[in-house]
């Protein structure tokens, strides 16, 4: 199966293309952004090696899903996809943080609580959890968007002001903003019997000051997901939960020696292990969106590409 990589498109008004973990950034004009997202898989911020058939459309699909589905709580960057891996946006200037929000112990914040630490990013988790464990409300445990797109960091809320990434006043609207798409994407993963354990959300600014909410949400790249038929049962056995999320990519990794530590080596990744990656991505958007997947034709993607964002940009 053909599978998109790095691209190299020269698309009509282009300024400059930003390239980030999965997705390639075209500015158009100074007015547009032509987003595509890639099959690249990234853990541990560490690319992988070898691409995932159909994952960049089931990110971008899922994405532009739950961008319209939250569009009346927080203005967005979205304006179409005209192509399955593509989304064409307004121009916003992001925001150096990433806004993550937690609603589980889980992932990252349950690795640093096992190892003792009762403090992230400024935020005080209670005594007494165990992984996967409810917090009594959802905390937001922000990092840092580096310039290359690929190491993030820790960062509390107080940090973010003083170093003067963001202003208090729009810290506060991110604050708000995080905590409404949050509860919106709780209740849309509630409706589809799973839970939205964990997520990020990133944000810019356009041209006339307006704060919006841009990239992707709800995906299995920014979110985590448990599946709620069971959720307590497990929990009360200490028994792993079953989730939908690319933190079967993390623990797979792990188990092989690979936490993106200087030195490791990243572990082989079989064409059996690249098709259940595939799968899980699959099942992941049928779950999340009740729509069954229709896999796009891949056998010239890049083609494909540059007639689709060609034809469309004409119509902007």
């Amino acid at each position: 199966m053909n599978t998109i990589n790095n691209t190299n498109f020269n698309f009509p008004g282009q300024k400059s293309v930003y390239k980030g973990k999965v997705r390639e950034v075209y500015n158009i004009s100074d007015k547009y952004l032509v987003m595509i997202a890639s099959d690249r898989l990234s853990a541990f911020d560490v690319i992988m090696p070898r691409q995932i058939p159909y994952k960049g459309q089931i990110l971008n699909q899922i994405a532009s899903y739950m961008l319209k589905a939250t569009s009346d709580l927080v203005p967005n960057w979205l304006i179409d996809c005209p192509d399955p891996n593509v989304a064409v946006g307004h121009l916003a200037k992001p925001f150096k943080v990433e806004m993550v929000i937690r609603g589980y112990l889980s992932g990252h914040a349950w690795r640093e609580y096992r190892d003792g630490k009762r403090i992230l990013c400024g935020v005080a988790m209670p005594d007494g959890m165990k992984e996967n464990d409810k917090f009594p409300e959802p905390i937001i445990t922000p990092s840092t968007k580096a310039d290359d797109g690929l190491h993030d960091e820790d960062i509390s809320r107080e940090d973010i002001i003083a170093k003067g990434l963001v202003s208090r006043e729009d810290y506060e609207i991110l604050e708000d903003y995080t905590r409404k798409l949050f509860q919106r994407g709780t209740e849309l993963a509630a409706e589809r019997d799973l839970i939205l354990v964990d997520t990020k959300y990133e944000f810019g600014k356009t041209a006339d000051g307006d704060i919006v909410l841009i990239d992707e949400i709800h995906t299995p790249d920014s979110s985590r997901y448990f599946y709620a038929d069971g959720y307590q049962e497990r929990q009360d056995k200490g028994e792993p939960q079953k989730q939908l999320s690319k933190e079967f990519v993390r623990r797979w990794l792990i188990e092989n020696g690979f936490q993106g530590k200087e030195g490791q080596v990243i572990p082989n990744m079989s064409d059996q292990k690249i098709r259940e990656i595939s799968e899980r991505y699959i099942e992941l958007f049928e779950n999340i969106t009740g729509k069954r997947f229709e896999k796009s034709d891949t056998s010239n993607i890049e083609e494909r590409i540059q007639k689709n964002v060609t034809q469309y940009l004409a119509t902007l």
